[in-house]
């Protein structure tokens, strides 16, 4: 296991680029099962669930070749039903494999998918979406058998906004010839990427932007290119890092109209932020100051789920008290113990708040990183700390976020990556 050596209080200065969004790039992967042409996707970050999702597409058949950094043509024929269990298990968005491959075999093994352990994610809603279109699930020997002798257009209605169910479902219904209407889907800017991918591949899209998707699909899909959207998850991350160090940054593609519910809680805790244009944000030093007192995650356009562990580091360097709530998963407050040891002053309420009382000043310790949100949270809070500090298990955040330290570093971090 890597680990990273990080030395505190360290002024931040110049600019950054944002690396494109991990959660586009997984689902316009799985989209170039769809086809057998050749699919040229640009801006793809290069981080380990990316990698994982690639080794699974070879695994099923795909040509992939890496034109250049972050460049990658796939094309080539499905000769695989079944996803090899290990790799499988190891990633969440392999659940997408579902949408990539029903419409196109009639059949997809799927072991249970893995990911980061930050709450229940049952399959419930990728299960209705699967049966909306025509198909029977079955669970044999420990993986999910999926069958559908023709998949049909649908009506379906999601049991909850999910984003990857809200995908599968786009998936199957670009691929499924006739109209195709999704209620209550999700909306984020990683949806929206995917639908302009389907759309350049042949299928009718209405509603882009919305909870409501009309699909005109087709039986035959073509190849396309693309550029994956900037990662507004990223650029809100860059953000908050800067704020937490007092620093000065530019953001580049740091793109405006996905960062707006970002950019007023950060507001809130006078964070003072400019854009520059629609995709250049600039952080200026500012005393940090909890105004509402209250950060709450919501569906899009609200406050995302996975900046919430940042924004509770950046809630102990506000003066004042606030109350962090993500309703969304059960597991995400659990890192706030690591901030405690650090001399943050938290007050776990339950699995989904904590109160943060600020400023507290920050001590180097020997951490472990428990997701890829906790343990970008835990990077911050240790580069805004007094001393050294150590971070194992960095595979974590590299699976969300490309050459973290390598980036860092350029404009003023102190972080060593060991071996």
């Amino acid at each position: 296991m890597a680990r990273f050596l990080i030395t505190g209080e360290q002024q931040l200065q110049g600019e950054i680029k944002t690396a494109g969004n991990k959660n586009a790039a997984l689902p316009i992967i799985a989209a170039t099962l769809l086809t057998e042409e050749s699919c040229i996707l640009r801006n793809m970050p290069e981080i380990r669930d990316v990698h994982a999702m690639l080794a699974l597409l070879k695994s099923v058949g795909k040509k992939v070749e890496r034109l250049k950094p972050n460049v990658y043509r796939i094309n080539g024929q499905v000769n695989n039903q079944q996803l090899p269990y290990e790799m499988g298990t190891n990633l969440r968005a392999s659940v997408l494999f579902l949408g990539g491959l029903l419409p196109v075999t009639g059949e997809v093994r799927l072991p249970p998918p893995g990911g980061c352990v930050i709450g229940r994610r049952n399959l419930d809603a990728h299960f209705d979406v699967a049966a909306s279109f025509g198909a029977q699930v079955e669970f044999d020997e420990s993986v999910y058998v999926f069958r559908a002798s023709g998949v049909l257009p649908a009506h379906i209605w999601l049991r909850e906004a999910s984003v990857t169910a809200t995908a599968n479902a786009l998936l199957i219904a670009a691929r499924t010839a006739g109209q195709t209407v999704i209620e209550n889907a999700a909306s984020e800017p990683h949806i929206g990427d995917l639908c302009n991918v389907l759309t350049k591949m042949g299928a009718q899209i209405e509603g882009i932007g919305s909870n409501k998707l009309r699909i005109i699909g087709r039986e035959r899909l073509t190849g396309f290119e693309h550029d994956i959207v900037p990662d507004h998850i990223e650029a809100g991350t860059f953000a908050i890092t800067a704020a937490c160090l007092q620093s000065e940054l530019v953001i580049h593609d740091a793109l405006q109209e996905h960062l707006r519910m970002i950019a007023f809680h950060l507001q809130q805790m006078n964070v003072d932020l400019q854009f520059i244009d629609n995709r250049t944000l600039h952080i200026k030093p500012s005393k940090l100051i909890s105004k509402t007192g209250k950060v709450q995650v919501g569906l899009w356009p609200g406050f995302p789920t996975d900046l919430m562990s940042p924004m509770i580091v950046l809630a102990t360097q506000a003066q004042g008290m606030t109350l962090c709530h993500d309703w969304m998963y059960e597991s995400r407050m659990f890192f706030v113990d690591k901030l405690s040891i650090m001399g943050a002053n938290t007050i776990l309420c339950d699995p989904h708040r904590v109160i943060v009382h600020g400023p507290s000043p920050l001590k180097g310790q020997e951490l472990s990183s428990p997701d890829i949100r906790a343990g970008i949270a835990l990077l911050i809070a240790a580069m805004a700390a007094r001393g050294q500090s150590v971070i194992d298990r960095i595979e974590l955040i590299d699976r969300g976020y490309e050459n973290i330290d390598v980036r860092l570093n350029k404009i003023g971090a102190d972080i060593q990556r060991v071996d």
